[in-house]
């Protein structure tokens, strides 16, 4: 019984009273030809990815948990007050009656861009070409990155709207803006919820981390 433990928090498998490990490539290793380093490193992975998948399933009921709590809520309000919390894009705060902590809920367009924006390029290639090589190097730089694709094949949506920005003149640079506007298509909206809390009034808000990469 304690081998077949010690197996399952290890990833060994047992073979007529033997313990092997599979490596990388499907092969049975046995345990004792294994380096010890290899073996706490193996242990080591398993021990953080099994605390990982507990926290991901937490984080996962938190957040259906706090969807239903603020429905639940609103539902009660609409029922007894006829009133509803939000912005005209959904955006809503709910926050504690002492005003030290709240809860934000805001739902982002996911945007995408049709085949204008190709005539939008091709627009401000023309406004390039023409200016010369040592002015507008910021706007260049600029452009440069709009256009460049990402991982996934697509433009840099940040970039693309700061040239939106940019107050040009050229009528072909306007016209290439105005391109690109009609090239802007929602496909989609997610719900972000944030949580905040701060010690006092007159204190900046401090926001509740949940996220691994900023804690």
């Amino acid at each position: 019984m304690q081998a077949a433990i010690e197996a399952a928090n290890t990833g060994a498998i047992v073979v007529s009273g033997k313990s092997y490990m599979p490596d990388a490539k499907g092969n049975l290793v046995p345990i004792e030809a294994i380096k010890a380093a290899d073996k706490l490193e193996d242990e080591t992975v398993r021990k953080i990815i099994g605390h990982a998948v507990e926290l991901s399933a937490q984080i996962g009921r938190f957040k259906e948990h706090t969807f239903d709590d603020l429905s639940a809520f609103e539902a009660l309000l609409a029922q007894e007050y006829g009133a509803t919390k939000g912005g005209a894009k959904g955006n809503k705060t709910f926050m504690t009656f002492d005003g030290l902590q709240k809860v934000t809920v805001q739902v982002a367009d996911l945007i995408d861009f049709g085949s204008q924006l190709q005539i939008a390029k091709g627009l401000i290639d023309e406004c390039l070409t023409e200016w010369t090589a040592d002015s507008n190097m910021e706007i260049r730089s600029i452009i440069t990155r709009a256009f460049n694709v990402e991982k996934q094949g697509q433009i840099n949506r940040a970039e693309i709207f700061m040239l939106l920005r940019l107050d040009i003149e050229d009528e072909r640079w306007k016209r290439a803006m105005e391109a690109i506007r009609a090239a802007m298509r929602v496909i989609g909206s997610k719900t972000y919820v944030r949580c905040y809390e701060r010690d006092s009034h007159d204190t900046d808000w401090r926001p509740v981390t949940i996220d691994l990469a900023k804690a």
